[in-house]
């Protein structure tokens, strides 16, 4: 297996390179398509939300080679301007590079693929025949990037038990976990309700995507060297309502297993995803 690419072993800044590609897990009636003007308005929403990246990395659509196109002539008509000596600076330093994979290699693209692919797959499940909203869709589609995001990386090893905390990707774009609105509601909403409609697409997204991850995270390989069993102060992976729990072991039996949670409080028999 060659090296990874530089830019995944660099430090830099969140979406400093990034990858692009579209989902089209739905169709929206209302828009005018995906071609290059959209690519262009999409563009713009990114670098306003997280910044101007350096890197681009996508396919060899028509709209993505077309966006390009666009972006590198409107920088050539900006440097061609008789304008201060500050801003043909700038403009010179901060130009994107927008990067090709070859086509029809597909290892270049798998990451971001498997990513995507695992999104549209459970969201079209999920969503089935249901008719959103704009506004409602948005929601939607912002609650499942926070899930997304909070999946864990690994584990903070902390001296102190209390102190255990997971790290997410939610760490690096905000510096600390993102936090779900409570999911209950009181007993006399209405259950047709769109708040609660969205609630039960939510969760059942969660309920298959996160049960695929565990999956991706135990795969069932040949074990080509001895491997120890889980024993005390190992740290456990809880799958909760719609996040994910550190714990660490405290005891084990066949009869009954007991976990202490980063809150110090014992369990019988808890469900672990482990």
């Amino acid at each position: 297996m060659g090296n990874l690419p530089k830019h995944r072993a660099t430090l830099e800044r969140p979406f400093f390179s990034c990858g692009i590609d579209y989902a089209g897990p739905v169709l929206i009636k209302c828009n005018k398509g995906r071609g290059t003007k959209s690519t262009r308005l999409h563009f713009v929403v990114l670098v306003l939300v997280v910044g101007a990246p350096r890197h681009i990395y996508s396919d060899n659509g028509t709209n993505f080679v077309g966006a390009r196109r666009k972006l590198d002539e409107i920088r050539k008509l900006w440097l061609s301007l008789p304008t201060n000596e500050a801003i043909s600076y700038y403009l010179s330093k901060s130009s994107i590079d927008w990067h090709f994979i070859p086509p029809l290699i597909t290892t270049f693209w798998r990451y971001l693929g498997i990513r995507i692919r695992s999104v549209k797959f459970h969201l079209k499940r999920v969503l089935g025949e249901t008719i959103l909203t704009f506004e409602e869709l948005t929601t939607l589609l912002t609650q499942i990037e926070g899930l997304l995001n909070s999946r864990p990386l690994s584990y903070v090893n902390d001296s102190d038990i209390e102190c255990i905390s997971t790290l997410t990707l939610s760490h690096f774009l905000t510096g600390d976990v993102l936090l779900s609105v409570p999911e209950e509601l009181p007993s006399t909403s209405n259950h047709r309700d769109r708040w609660e409609l969205l609630q039960n697409i939510k969760r059942g997204f969660w309920k298959k995507w996160s049960s695929e991850f565990i999956s991706s995270l135990q795969p069932r390989k040949k074990w080509q060297d001895a491997q120890p069993n889980l024993k005390e102060d190992d740290i456990v992976l809880i799958k909760g309502g719609s996040s994910w729990y550190m714990a660490n072991g405290s005891s084990s039996s066949s009869a009954s297993r007991q976990r202490r949670t980063g809150s110090c409080c014992n369990c019988e028999n808890p469900r672990l995803s482990v």
